[in-house]
Protein backbone atom coordinates (compact mmCIF):
# COMPACT_ATOMS: atom_id res chain seq x y z
CA UNK A 1 0.00 0.00 0.00
CA UNK A 2 1.49 3.26 -0.88
CA UNK A 3 0.64 6.47 1.45
CA UNK A 4 0.36 10.53 -0.18
CA UNK A 5 0.56 13.05 2.25
CA UNK A 6 -0.20 16.54 0.37
CA UNK A 7 0.25 19.45 2.41
CA UNK A 8 -0.75 23.02 1.18
CA UNK A 9 1.01 26.26 1.59
CA UNK A 10 -0.01 29.96 1.02
CA UNK A 11 -3.48 29.29 0.66
CA UNK A 12 -2.58 26.31 -2.16
CA UNK A 13 0.17 28.56 -4.12
CA UNK A 14 2.56 25.91 -3.20
CA UNK A 15 1.54 22.15 -2.75
CA UNK A 16 3.94 19.38 -1.73
CA UNK A 17 3.52 16.18 -2.08
CA UNK A 18 4.77 12.64 -0.13
CA UNK A 19 4.74 9.36 -1.19
CA UNK A 20 5.72 6.20 0.55
CA UNK A 21 5.37 2.72 1.05
CA UNK A 22 3.72 1.93 4.30
CA UNK A 23 5.99 -0.30 6.34
CA UNK A 24 2.94 -2.48 7.70
CA UNK A 25 2.86 -4.51 4.42
CA UNK A 26 5.02 -6.13 1.83
CA UNK A 27 5.55 -6.33 -1.42
CA UNK A 28 2.59 -7.71 -3.79
CA UNK A 29 1.95 -11.20 -2.55
CA UNK A 30 3.91 -11.54 0.18
CA UNK A 31 3.64 -11.56 4.02
CA UNK A 32 3.14 -8.69 5.77
CA UNK A 33 6.27 -7.42 7.06
CA UNK A 34 6.82 -8.17 11.13
CA UNK A 35 7.79 -4.89 12.72
CA UNK A 36 11.15 -4.03 14.27
CA UNK A 37 12.41 -2.11 16.85
CA UNK A 38 14.29 0.71 14.93
CA UNK A 39 18.02 1.27 16.40
CA UNK A 40 18.88 4.29 18.10
CA UNK A 41 20.69 5.33 14.81
CA UNK A 42 17.58 4.93 12.87
CA UNK A 43 15.47 7.15 15.45
CA UNK A 44 17.94 10.33 15.26
CA UNK A 45 17.84 10.04 11.89
CA UNK A 46 14.25 10.16 11.82
CA UNK A 47 14.00 12.69 14.41
CA UNK A 48 16.49 14.91 12.36
CA UNK A 49 14.47 14.27 9.04
CA UNK A 50 11.08 15.54 10.67
CA UNK A 51 13.24 18.19 12.42
CA UNK A 52 13.77 19.62 8.66
CA UNK A 53 10.65 18.68 7.34
CA UNK A 54 9.13 21.25 9.55
CA UNK A 55 11.84 23.98 9.44
CA UNK A 56 10.82 23.58 4.96
CA UNK A 57 7.09 23.59 5.79
CA UNK A 58 7.96 26.72 7.95
CA UNK A 59 9.81 28.04 5.40
CA UNK A 60 7.54 27.38 2.42
CA UNK A 61 4.22 28.81 4.42
CA UNK A 62 5.53 32.16 5.83
CA UNK A 63 8.85 33.40 3.74
CA UNK A 64 10.11 33.81 0.15
CA UNK A 65 13.40 34.12 -1.32
CA UNK A 66 13.59 37.64 -0.88
CA UNK A 67 13.48 37.03 2.85
CA UNK A 68 16.62 37.90 4.74
CA UNK A 69 19.01 34.61 5.25
CA UNK A 70 21.91 35.97 7.62
CA UNK A 71 24.09 35.14 11.00
CA UNK A 72 25.30 37.31 14.28
CA UNK A 73 28.95 36.17 14.87
CA UNK A 74 30.68 36.78 18.26
CA UNK A 75 34.21 38.59 18.61
CA UNK A 76 36.69 36.53 20.58
CA UNK A 77 36.56 38.53 23.81
CA UNK A 78 32.44 38.11 23.82
CA UNK A 79 31.74 34.60 23.42
CA UNK A 80 29.59 33.17 25.83
CA UNK A 81 30.81 30.05 28.05
CA UNK A 82 28.02 27.89 27.23
CA UNK A 83 24.79 27.56 25.52
CA UNK A 84 21.78 29.35 28.25
CA UNK A 85 24.17 32.55 27.52
CA UNK A 86 24.38 32.16 24.15
CA UNK A 87 20.51 31.66 24.35
CA UNK A 88 20.20 34.78 26.85
CA UNK A 89 22.26 36.88 23.99
CA UNK A 90 20.00 35.82 21.34
CA UNK A 91 16.62 36.61 23.26
CA UNK A 92 17.55 39.66 23.96
CA UNK A 93 19.14 40.86 20.58
CA UNK A 94 15.35 39.20 19.11
CA UNK A 95 13.71 41.38 21.65
CA UNK A 96 14.68 44.44 20.36
CA UNK A 97 14.54 43.14 16.36
CA UNK A 98 10.45 42.73 17.72
CA UNK A 99 9.95 45.93 18.83
CA UNK A 100 11.71 47.50 15.59
CA UNK A 101 9.11 45.23 13.51
CA UNK A 102 5.92 46.74 16.11
CA UNK A 103 7.08 49.88 15.48
CA UNK A 104 6.88 49.83 11.68
CA UNK A 105 3.68 47.69 12.07
CA UNK A 106 4.98 44.38 11.15
CA UNK A 107 4.89 40.96 12.52
CA UNK A 108 8.57 39.39 13.18
CA UNK A 109 8.96 35.36 11.75
CA UNK A 110 11.71 34.05 13.13
CA UNK A 111 13.80 30.74 12.69
CA UNK A 112 17.74 30.36 14.05
CA UNK A 113 20.36 28.14 14.63
CA UNK A 114 22.66 28.94 17.73
CA UNK A 115 25.74 26.80 16.71
CA UNK A 116 29.11 25.78 18.85
CA UNK A 117 31.88 25.19 16.81
CA UNK A 118 34.40 22.09 17.52
CA UNK A 119 37.18 24.73 17.47
CA UNK A 120 35.18 26.79 20.55
CA UNK A 121 33.83 29.77 17.77
CA UNK A 122 29.78 30.64 18.32
CA UNK A 123 27.29 32.04 15.86
CA UNK A 124 23.92 32.17 15.49
CA UNK A 125 22.38 31.75 11.74
CA UNK A 126 18.81 33.37 11.15
CA UNK A 127 16.06 33.92 9.43
CA UNK A 128 13.70 36.54 8.92
CA UNK A 129 10.81 37.95 7.03
CA UNK A 130 12.05 41.48 4.95
CA UNK A 131 10.43 44.82 6.00
CA UNK A 132 12.49 46.99 3.52
CA UNK A 133 15.87 47.91 6.36
CA UNK A 134 15.73 44.35 8.12
CA UNK A 135 19.47 43.79 7.67
CA UNK A 136 19.83 47.64 9.45
CA UNK A 137 17.46 46.47 12.32
CA UNK A 138 19.65 43.05 12.43
CA UNK A 139 22.51 44.94 12.41
CA UNK A 140 21.48 47.27 15.04
CA UNK A 141 20.13 44.34 17.65
CA UNK A 142 23.76 42.45 17.77
CA UNK A 143 25.79 44.15 20.20
CA UNK A 144 28.43 40.55 20.36
CA UNK A 145 29.66 40.82 17.25
CA UNK A 146 29.51 40.99 13.17
CA UNK A 147 26.64 41.08 11.25
CA UNK A 148 25.92 39.49 7.41
CA UNK A 149 22.55 39.34 6.20
CA UNK A 150 21.64 38.53 2.78
CA UNK A 151 18.59 37.86 0.79
CA UNK A 152 17.63 34.19 0.47
CA UNK A 153 18.33 33.94 -3.37
CA UNK A 154 21.35 35.83 -3.47
CA UNK A 155 22.87 33.09 -1.16
CA UNK A 156 24.11 29.70 -3.37
CA UNK A 157 25.17 27.79 -0.16
CA UNK A 158 21.63 28.04 1.11
CA UNK A 159 19.33 28.65 -1.85
CA UNK A 160 17.22 26.42 -3.91
CA UNK A 161 13.05 27.18 -4.77
CA UNK A 162 11.70 24.44 -2.59
CA UNK A 163 13.88 25.50 0.39
CA UNK A 164 15.43 21.93 1.33
CA UNK A 165 18.92 23.28 0.70
CA UNK A 166 18.24 26.37 3.66
CA UNK A 167 16.11 23.85 5.68
CA UNK A 168 19.14 21.27 6.11
CA UNK A 169 21.31 24.15 6.48
CA UNK A 170 19.43 25.83 9.59
CA UNK A 171 19.04 22.14 10.83
CA UNK A 172 22.09 20.70 10.97
CA UNK A 173 23.79 19.45 14.58
CA UNK A 174 26.97 17.97 16.09
CA UNK A 175 26.38 15.00 13.61
CA UNK A 176 26.43 16.44 10.54
CA UNK A 177 28.76 15.80 8.54
CA UNK A 178 29.32 16.97 5.30
CA UNK A 179 30.34 15.55 2.23
CA UNK A 180 33.42 15.52 0.32
CA UNK A 181 34.40 15.79 -3.08
CA UNK A 182 35.24 12.18 -3.30
CA UNK A 183 31.99 11.26 -1.37
CA UNK A 184 33.18 10.41 1.81
CA UNK A 185 32.50 12.14 4.83
CA UNK A 186 34.36 14.81 6.98
CA UNK A 187 33.94 14.99 10.75
CA UNK A 188 31.32 16.83 12.23
CA UNK A 189 32.29 20.39 12.99
CA UNK A 190 29.73 21.36 15.31
CA UNK A 191 30.04 20.58 18.87
CA UNK A 192 26.29 21.81 20.04
CA UNK A 193 23.32 23.13 18.37
CA UNK A 194 20.22 25.14 19.75
CA UNK A 195 17.40 25.24 16.70
CA UNK A 196 13.68 26.91 17.05
CA UNK A 197 11.55 29.10 15.70
CA UNK A 198 9.08 32.13 16.90
CA UNK A 199 5.84 30.77 17.56
CA UNK A 200 3.14 32.82 15.33
CA UNK A 201 4.24 29.93 12.58
CA UNK A 202 1.82 27.35 12.95
CA UNK A 203 1.47 24.49 10.27
CA UNK A 204 -1.62 22.74 9.49
CA UNK A 205 -1.74 18.96 8.81
CA UNK A 206 -1.79 17.11 5.70
CA UNK A 207 -4.20 15.38 3.62
CA UNK A 208 -3.96 12.02 3.62
CA UNK A 209 -4.54 9.36 0.78
CA UNK A 210 -3.41 5.70 0.12
CA UNK A 211 -2.77 4.82 -3.51
CA UNK A 212 -3.08 1.19 -5.03
CA UNK A 213 0.14 1.19 -6.25
CA UNK A 214 3.79 3.37 -6.63
CA UNK A 215 3.56 5.93 -10.19
CA UNK A 216 6.93 5.42 -11.86
CA UNK A 217 5.82 8.86 -13.43
CA UNK A 218 5.21 12.47 -11.59
CA UNK A 219 3.19 15.04 -13.41
CA UNK A 220 2.25 18.71 -12.47
CA UNK A 221 -1.62 19.46 -11.88
CA UNK A 222 -3.28 21.27 -13.93
CA UNK A 223 -1.71 25.30 -13.28
CA UNK A 224 1.23 23.97 -11.45
CA UNK A 225 4.94 23.85 -12.32
CA UNK A 226 7.14 21.21 -10.55
CA UNK A 227 9.91 23.08 -8.54
CA UNK A 228 11.49 19.97 -6.89
CA UNK A 229 11.75 16.46 -7.13
CA UNK A 230 13.38 14.04 -4.41
CA UNK A 231 13.47 10.55 -4.52
CA UNK A 232 15.00 7.36 -2.52
CA UNK A 233 14.90 4.57 -0.63
CA UNK A 234 14.10 4.35 2.88
CA UNK A 235 17.42 2.54 5.42
CA UNK A 236 14.63 1.38 7.74
CA UNK A 237 12.24 -0.09 5.23
CA UNK A 238 13.86 -0.65 2.11
CA UNK A 239 11.02 0.92 0.76
CA UNK A 240 11.06 3.87 -1.96
CA UNK A 241 9.97 7.33 -1.04
CA UNK A 242 9.00 10.43 -2.85
CA UNK A 243 8.76 13.58 -2.15
CA UNK A 244 7.96 16.99 -5.30
CA UNK A 245 6.76 20.48 -4.80
CA UNK A 246 4.61 22.11 -7.23
CA UNK A 247 4.33 25.83 -7.14
CA UNK A 248 1.67 27.86 -9.30
CA UNK A 249 2.04 29.64 -12.15
CA UNK A 250 2.48 33.22 -11.93
CA UNK A 251 -0.76 34.97 -12.00
CA UNK A 252 -1.10 37.04 -15.20
CA UNK A 253 -0.38 40.68 -14.64
CA UNK A 254 -3.71 42.82 -13.82
CA UNK A 255 -3.10 45.09 -17.37
CA UNK A 256 -2.84 42.00 -19.32
CA UNK A 257 -6.46 40.46 -17.67
CA UNK A 258 -8.31 43.51 -17.78
CA UNK A 259 -7.60 43.87 -21.51
CA UNK A 260 -9.31 40.24 -21.95
CA UNK A 261 -12.53 41.25 -20.29
CA UNK A 262 -15.09 42.53 -22.75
Amino acid sequence: MVKRKEYRFRKGKIVEIQEFHDGNYGAPGKKRIKKKKPTEEQMRLVNADNKTRRCRHKLLEYFSTGDCFGTWTYSQQNRPPDMKAALSDFQKAIRIVRAEYKKRGKELFWIRNIERGTKGAWHIHFVVNEIGDTASIMQKAWKKGGTYAVEIKNEPKVYDEDFSKLASYMTKDEHTKKEKKDGTLEKPRLKETSYNTSRNMPLKKPHVDELLRWKNEVKPRKGYYIVAIHEGVNPATGFKYRRYTMAKFPEPKRKITLKRRI
